[in-house]
């Protein structure tokens, strides 16, 4: 009996410690985002550095499989629709997503309704693999310089999954003791890495100088494979595909914009200064990128031979350090393995924490998150065990992850392109319609051929999607009868009605707003007044909820007052009826303080069909639904509203 009482109470301080975050006390429905200190742009850079700058550990190894002696030249494709495509693209979703929303914040505002939220859950699902394989191909690159550095043990050789395992618990342990943003190491770690690269790759072209013979070898691998150019570019376009890593920063770079620093004249709704420093941020992040990614692909095509970057090869995933080793030696090599470990690894705490800020960002907001999602360690443990089968069913196999993490990426992209697409049409610019469209048919086309070749990727996302909308729509009709609301705001006029009627007792007419006219006022009064004997003496108000998007969970409540000949009427509108009704009438107790009765008449129907109406379209049963809402906001049942429905 002692032991079951010492485990309940581990058990008992293990989900407090788990659940501590959510346990604080929070303002309205759902978490509010944190307030962060600013940074200068190029110091956010290196944040977003650490992912973008980092898949240089691993993406001229990848792009000298696909392509082979193409490599250099599908990475100059890659390089123009960076430059020509993707920057442009991401420029103007800095210039509309100032707060860090991104692009998917961009299409659930161009499309509303539950159509709008059903995409942004699918889009979630596609951050969801882009960031988990984030980690996962990060780890698993730096478990392959743990590997193959001349100086590590035997005994770590072969045992690729299980240090990679361990290097994600790592990652996950720093995250349940607490993790913040580490602006000061994300430049230290992109600093160093980018200077031991530049020696790297100076030290590579001086060879390729040296050695006339490497630029005429490869010269005639390539020729012998594609001796038209013409045949040598579209091989070169169809080939792209599988480079796309080298896309990976762009979205994190507008996440990250609340940290950017602006300037003095900003204002939260208008942030210029904020939105001109992201996009040097962006535009100096895709410079350094594109002269790495073009000079790194063209050295260690040209010297390091094919068969080392196969699986098992001394190159596999570590091409540039393959390089490091061999012209600059052990010592140097070593030290480069080291940088190169510490940004991949610190690349997964990006990753991670990007992952951290979705559920906050979007989900609650929907009604679409579960309560314990308030808290950080819980969804700690949830991303660190999916990494950890990830890794597991991909055995920590760099290239074979290469698909899934393109995949989140191209969609990702995508869907930017098409966000651009469609606000400039709304702004009729037709020239600017034409060419982003044509941007985003590039990223489509690439998607798809990537998806088709490599059909793991969309198997994952596919898994992430489902789990996303499943869960989602659980917690939804979980929290449907939650209250839902973050405010009340009452013009003066409908307060002038609420101080009119405490003079005696509240009574509040629920009505559905029809023709608006005294006729219609007139039959509703005398029919509830028969049903539930209301005296004749009594004054009554009425109040009218239209719905406004039955697909948003929480919104702010502006009730206004309106007289139709002698008959006095509240009007708001809301995404929800019920909750909306009882939020309303907790309202007018707390200022009037006294008890409101609410007045319905019985809906007539299939009880399913108005669960359902109620779910999708805000409506429903009302008189049901609204003492249930009231029941759960209010425990003591002599300060409960009171409801009554006759007929």
């Amino acid at each position: 009996m002692p032991k079951l009482i010492t485990s309940n109470r581990v058990s008992r301080q293990f989900i407090h410690w788990l659940l501590a975050e959510d346990r604080q006390e929070k303002k309205g429905p759902y978490r509010k985002e944190q307030t962060h200190r600013k940074h200068p742009w190029w110091q956010v850079m290196c944040l977003t550095g650490v992912d973008y700058f980092s898949t240089l550990g691993y993406q001229p190894g990848i792009a000298a499989i696909a392509a082979g002696a193409l490599s250099p030249v599908a990475t100059l494709v890659l390089v123009l629709l960076t430059l020509f495509g993707a920057l442009p693209i991401y420029r103007r979703v800095a210039a509309k997503s100032p707060h860090g929303e991104g692009s998917i914040a961009m299409l659930e505002h161009l499309l509303p309704w539950w159509q709008g939220k059903l995409f942004v859950l699918c889009l979630l699902g596609f951050v969801a693999t882009d960031f988990i394989i984030t980690i996962t191909l990060s780890a698993a690159d730096a478990t392959a310089h743990i590997i193959e550095n001349p100086l590590a043990p035997n005994l770590l050789h072969n045992q690729e999954v299980g240090i990679t395992l361990v290097l994600i618990a790592l990652l996950g342990a720093v995250f349940l003791r607490g993790f913040r943003e580490a602006i000061g190491i994300a430049v230290f770690l992109v600093g160093v890495y980018l200077l031991l690269n530049s020696v790297v790759i100076g030290v590579g072209l001086y060879q390729i100088l040296n050695h006339a013979s490497a630029i005429a070898n490869w010269q005639t691998a390539l020729f012998a494979q594609h001796s038209n150019p013409l045949l040598m570019l579209g091989a070169a376009i169809l080939v792209f595909p599988k480079l796309a890593l080298g896309l990976s920063g762009f979205e994190t770079g507008v996440t990250v914009m609340p940290l950017v620093q602006g300037s003095s004249s900003d204002t939260p709704e208008k942030p210029k200064g904020r939105i001109r420093n992201t996009r040097k941020l962006l535009t100096t992040a895709a410079l350094i990128m594109s002269f790495f990614l073009l000079t790194s692909s063209f050295i260690t095509t040209l010297l390091i031979p094919a068969a080392e970057f196969a699986t098992g090869g001394k190159a596999n995933g570590r091409a540039l350090a393959y390089l490091a080793h061999l012209y600059l030696g052990n010592s140097f090599g070593t030290i480069y393995d080291l940088s190169t470990i510490s940004i991949l690894w610190f690349a997964g705490a990006s990753a991670m924490a990007g992952l951290l800020n979705i559920v906050p960002r979007y989900l609650p907001r929907y009604g679409m998150a579960p309560n314990w999602t308030r808290a950080t360690r819980p969804l700690v443990l949830v991303y660190v065990a999916i990494a950890l089968i990830v890794t597991i069913i991909f055995r920590a196999d760099v290239e074979a992850q290469g698909g899934a993490y393109a995949t989140g990426v191209l969609v990702l992209m995508s869907s930017a392109a098409l966000a651009v697409t469609l606000s400039v049409h709304r702004q009729r610019s037709r020239r600017a319609t034409l060419v982003f469209a044509l941007i985003t048919l590039v990223f489509i086309f690439t998607t798809v051929v990537n998806i088709i070749e490599r059909p793991e990727g969309i198997r994952i996302a596919s898994f992430f999607i489902g789990a996303i909308v499943l869960t989602s729509l659980i917690s939804r009709v979980w929290r449907s009868t939650e209250l839902r609301v973050e405010r009340i705001e009452i013009d003066e006029k409908a307060r002038q009605f609420i101080a009119e009627e405490s003079q005696g007792a509240i009574r509040i007419i629920a009505n559905r707003f029809n023709k608006g006219d005294e006729l219609e006022y007139f039959l509703k009064e005398k029919e509830v007044r028969e049903d539930n004997h209301v005296p004749s003496t009594d004054p009554v108000l009425f109040l009218e909820i239209m719905v406004s998007d039955a697909s948003d969970f929480a919104d702010v409540i502006k009730v206004k007052g309106v007289q139709v000949g002698d008959y006095r009427i509240l009007r708001a509108e809301s995404a929800a009826v019920p909750n909306a009704i009882a939020a309303l009438l907790l309202h007018i107790r707390d200022q009037t303080g006294k008890i409101p009765h609410a007045y319905f008449g019985w809906a007539e129907g299939n009880p399913i069909q108005y669960l359902l109406r109620f779910i999708l379209f805000g409506e429903g049963d009302i008189a049901v639904v609204t003492r249930e809402v009231l029941r759960k906001a209010e425990k003591d049942t002599e300060r409960r509203p009171g409801i009554h429905v006759g007929g």
